[in-house]
């Protein structure tokens, strides 16, 4: 690294709410930042040092134009903020010679066939599964599918396209549904994605999020989230999140040991990874773990040592500096992800300061403005906003969460 200063790739796609707080925290570290996106700014012309164009789709093509922007401005690390970008940063890192996950490790873990498969060779609980090819007839791969499933994109995410079914003629329903949401995704997907999807056991019970930081192949378990609102479809909206979990100290252990043993499989062992898991009596099975940081707004729920951010964490980690702690602040804390209840356009919110004064509640963020088409699942990927609540207890934290959501009220017409 060089002496003058740290500099650090950052590799933002335009769908992403994290770029607030990760230029934030640059700030606050003192890293000079060049930010890549897959759409050209408009002021480019203006900062060729600092912002870059680049095709995430293509990773070995972006580790060559970032090398080459290497060569006149070096690059000390390299940090993806969502799911498109993962491979991109895994790539430009192997051409940089910069410490990081493998470029394999990372496009496996990015596709959830691939990744189903390698941790159940691993030994790793997932559940059953099987591939499926958007050219086949769905009426006939139903006759031999066992009932409830889960059919889900092999490569969205935030729950995208993921829809139950629990007979044949909900299967046949749902694998058109993906077939015409994945038309009409936009962004970059590998060719695969769009020619196939996954089909998998539905696991009943309670479903879990853990975040963490992977330091040389050791996992550090930032928090395991609950999330008190059944997910048992037929779509998959997550609402609340709450830290620290209610569950035994026992189970949060098997919780972290199978996401360890996951990491371990899929070989990633460097930086952030968010793992979703469902719990039920036969133990924790891995739903997936990505290479990156928990999703949306909701980093803002985590907070370490003497007051640092989940992204300063992740900066100083991808940076080589010293973390001086690891551990989460005592409060417990969540997020609400406000949910849309249906398709339409905007029009008013009402009710957002009620909400925010609710005890406990700390921010009622509305991220969408009024005008603006919404979008619920499965089709949809955004959320109408978030709140956010600390308290003394989980229940507490909950129970604000709730309180402050009865008192939006969202126009849609």
């Amino acid at each position: 690294m060089r002496a003058s200063g740290a500099r650090l790739l950052l590799l933002l796609p335009t769908t992403t709410y994290r770029t607030e707080a990760f230029v934030e925290a640059a700030a606050k570290l003192g890293v000079e930042l060049v930010c890549a996106s897959e759409r050209a700014s408009t002021l480019e012309h203006l900062a060729p040092d600092a912002l870059v164009t680049l095709d995430f789709a293509d990773p070995l093509g972006s580790a060559e134009t970032i090398a080459r922007f290497a060569a006149r401005r070096p690059i000390d690390a390299v940090v993806p903020v969502d799911d498109l970008t993962t491979v991109a940063a895994a790539a430009i890192s192997q051409r940089l010679g910069l410490k990081a996950n493998s470029l394999p490790a990372v496009a496996t873990a990015r596709d959830k066939h691939a990744m189903r498969r390698c941790l159940a060779a691993a030994g790793v609980p997932v559940p059953r599964f099987g591939l499926v090819g958007l050219a086949d007839d769905p009426a006939a791969r139903a006759e031999r599918v066992e009932f409830p499933c889960v059919l889900k994109p092999l490569a969205l995410s935030a729950s995208r396209g993921v829809i139950r079914a629990n007979d044949a003629r909900e299967f046949v329903a749902a694998f058109r549904r993906i077939a015409a949401i994945l038309e009409s995704v936009e962004a970059p997907l590998p060719d695969e994605a769009r020619q196939a999807l996954l089909v998998e056991e539905f696991i009943p019970g309670r479903e879990v999020a853990l975040e963490g930081l992977l330091i040389g192949g050791t996992l550090h378990v930032l928090a395991i989230f609950d999330k008190p609102d059944p997910l048992d479809g037929p779509f998959f909206e997550e609402t609340i999140y709450v830290t620290p979990s209610r569950l035994a100290e026992p189970v949060q252990a098997a919780i972290a040991a199978v996401t360890r043993d996951a990491c371990a499989a899929l070989g990633l062992t460097e930086g952030p990874i968010h793992a979703e898991l469902r719990l039920n009596e036969r133990g924790p099975f891995v739903l997936e773990v990505a290479a990156r940081s928990i999703g949306g707004l909701c980093s803002r729920t985590l907070t370490f040592g003497t007051g640092l951010s989940l992204e300063e964490l992740i900066l100083c980690l991808a940076l080589g500096r010293p973390l001086e702690s690891l551990e989460r602040e005592r409060r417990a804390a969540g997020v609400m992800m406000i949910p849309i209840p249906r398709a339409g356009r905007l029009a008013s919110v009402r009710g957002a300061d009620e909400a925010a004064a609710v005890d406990g509640v700390e921010e009622v963020a509305i991220t969408m403005h009024p005008g603006q088409a919404v979008v619920p699942l499965p089709e949809g990927w955004q959320y109408l906003g978030f709140i956010f609540a600390r308290a003394e207890t989980p229940a507490a934290v909950e129970h604000a969460l709730r309180q402050a959501h009865a008192r939006l009220h969202f126009a849609i017409e």
